[in-house]
């Protein structure tokens, strides 16, 4: 399951350009019932397998721009450190409800910005000057958003580029893609230091990306990936609506089992007194 799990994951990343982490955690998890502890650190280090093999093909043609790479990874790099760690600290804490809610809301805003660029494509304006300390200062959250539910970096990093940027289409895309790299191995690392990674799923998760990536890319160029997008972004729209409601069951399930304690442990004493009570009158004097 996990070799057809990852080959699909690849495949429709080949085919569609929807980021690696946007859609690996969600499977893990509402699929594979994977621990959301253990799906969100491997889907980070699947994450950064597939970047890596998409990343020097975007170098090799020049499409990285390091200048603008390294203003970015000024505010990523701490907020990936950041986010990883309050990641570990709601996990250590058994507060599973918040990371539900903030996996389902990031996965809903990544979905809804993809359904905008759908309906609206980005232009990218050459005259533009770059806002350096602007763009440092929001990577800070997107790095924080990737080491906490390992998507976020691919869609809100091009809105930032797009927006204060002077960077073409084609370096926007390079540029962030090196981005998401850079922060999801910080990530990756942080959580595997944590132990919130399975190296024997992520083993299989690989293995089977490595069919689905060249079976996309192979199909690519013959599919209407526009309207595949389209579809695939409405699916993660679900998933996010999904992991919220999950979030909600959490948060509520287990407030009523202290008022069931609470109503339980009376009757409990009152079966002792009553079992004890004969005991104390038999008793010979």
């Amino acid at each position: 399951m996990e070799l057809a799990l990852g080959f699909i994951i690849a495949f429709v990343i080949a085919i569609t350009g929807v980021g690696a982490g946007t859609i690996t955690a969600p499977l893990l998890i509402l699929f594979l019932h994977v621990p959301i502890v253990i799906g969100v650190g491997t889907a980070l280090a699947y994450s950064v397998v597939v970047k890596a093999v998409v990343v020097p093909l975007q170098m090799w043609r020049r499409q990285v721009v390091y200048r603008v790479l390294g203003i970015m990874l000024l505010g990523g790099l701490p907020g990936v450190v950041l986010g990883s760690l309050l990641f570990h600290h709601f996990a250590a804490a058994g507060n599973n409800a918040v990371l539900y809610a903030v996996l389902g809301v990031i996965i809903i805003t990544t979905s809804v910005w993809h359904l905008y660029r759908h309906f609206r494509p980005f232009t990218a304006a050459a005259d533009k000057p770059t806002r350096r300390r602007t763009i440092a200062a929001l990577m800070f959250p997107i790095g924080a958003e990737v080491g906490f539910s390992s998507s976020g970096a691919g869609a809100l990093g091009t809105i930032v580029l797009l927006g204060l940027s002077s960077l073409t289409a084609a370096q926007v895309v390079g540029t962030d893609l090196a981005f998401g790299l850079c922060v999801a191995l910080a990530g990756s690392s942080l959580h595997f230091a944590s132990g919130n990674l399975d190296t024997a799923l992520l083993t299989r998760l690989v293995i089977g990306g490595i069919a689905g990536g060249l079976a996309g890319s192979l199909v690519a160029p013959r599919v209407p990936n526009r309207q595949l997008r389209l579809a695939l972004s409405i699916c993660l729209l679900a998933l996010g609506v999904q992991f919220c409601y999950q979030a909600v069951v959490k948060q509520n399930g287990p407030r009523n089992l202290p008022t069931q304690a609470a109503t339980a442990q009376p009757k409990t004493i009152v079966f002792a007194k009553r079992q004890t009570a004969p005991t104390l009158e038999s008793t010979p004097k």
